[in-house]
């Protein structure tokens, strides 16, 4: 494994921001870190990346104690935090090479890396701007090039599609499943379609603790359930499908349903009748598997 975390655990006070957590990494990978606001998923990063202390508890990258050798450990790891830190007033390739050249690179080889980042991340056009002159989008290219810039093994990018527009983000996606080919890459998002989309494995976690750690597509087919999910025009109460199987509000809220069952072929006939009876106007009523989304609320209810 190029990461372990063994038992980690932070205290602030009494609290526990991390519980004994534990997980592993694998070259060629993605890693999709996942779970609520306050669970822990940023803890977890700053602790691994040299910025937080531990407690308690063992990390090692690529065989090396982390928490003891941090400085060691530093020039193996690309960290791109979720609230990125630039520099405004240097220009874009100025940057590039004065954070390169902290990781010891420097002549035609820091150069030839920085000029590499401008075109991997598509700021070739933007690099002789002041990084406080470039959009949120591009500012996280900046950030994302920063990580990447001393060629580490082992990749930890927490939110860096913030921000981008939709084609930016197609090609966010491909430049970090790219760069994944032949590192170890932890993605830290609240995109569940991100994760579906370009991970292989899964981290959730809730209140410091795992709850889940799988390969995506065991985690999916885990669950013999069925989604059903329903929209109308009209709004809905939860009590008139409750008879047909698991029910809760969708994306859409009010105007939607996701309905957990076993049996399609009866539920859909049941969701027919109570349509009718309630005059409601269907808009759809779609069938799939649980997807990451459903699974991940169920998970982190609790």
């Amino acid at each position: 494994m190029s990461l372990e975390v063994s038992n980690l655990t932070k205290l602030y006070g009494n609290q526990k921001a991390l519980d004994e957590v534990s997980f592993s990494a694998k070259p060629g990978r993605i890693l999709g870190f996942l779970g609520p606001n306050g669970a822990g998923k940023s803890t977890t990063m700053k602790i691994i990346t040299g910025f937080l202390s531990a407690d308690s508890g063992d990390v090692k990258v690529m065989g090396i104690d982390a928490l003891n050798s941090i400085k060691e450990v530093s020039r193996l790891i690309g960290y791109l935090p979720e609230h990125n830190p630039l520099y405004l007033d240097m220009y874009v390739r100025e940057f590039l090479e004065f954070s390169g050249g902290l990781y010891g690179l420097s002549g035609n080889h820091l150069k030839s890396r920085a000029k590499e980042m401008l075109h991997r991340t598509g700021l070739e056009p933007e690099q002789h701007k002041k990084i406080g002159q470039l959009s949120k989008g591009y500012r996280q290219r900046v950030g994302l090039a920063r990580a990447l810039i001393h060629d580490p093994k082992v990749i930890i990018l927490d939110e860096p599609t913030t921000g981008l527009d939709p084609n930016q983000l197609l090609e966010i996606r491909n430049l970090i499943q790219e760069v994944a080919k032949d590192k170890t890459l932890i993605l830290s998002t609240h995109i569940m379609q991100e994760v579906e989309a370009i991970c292989q494995d899964v981290v959730i976690i809730n209140k410091g603790k795992i709850l889940a750690a799988d390969s995506l597509s065991n985690l999916k087919s885990n669950s013999d359930e069925t989604i059903l999910i329903l929209e109308t025009e009209e709004e809905m109460a939860l009590d008139w499908f409750k008879n047909v199987g698991k029910v809760e509000y969708g994306l859409k809220g009010k105007m939607e349903l996701l309905i957990s069952i076993s049996d399609p072929t009866t539920a859909r006939k049941a969701i027919m009748q109570i349509l009718h009876e309630r005059s409601l106007n269907l808009i759809s009523l779609n069938q799939s598997k649980k997807n990451l989304e459903v699974i991940f609320r169920e998970i982190t209810k609790a």
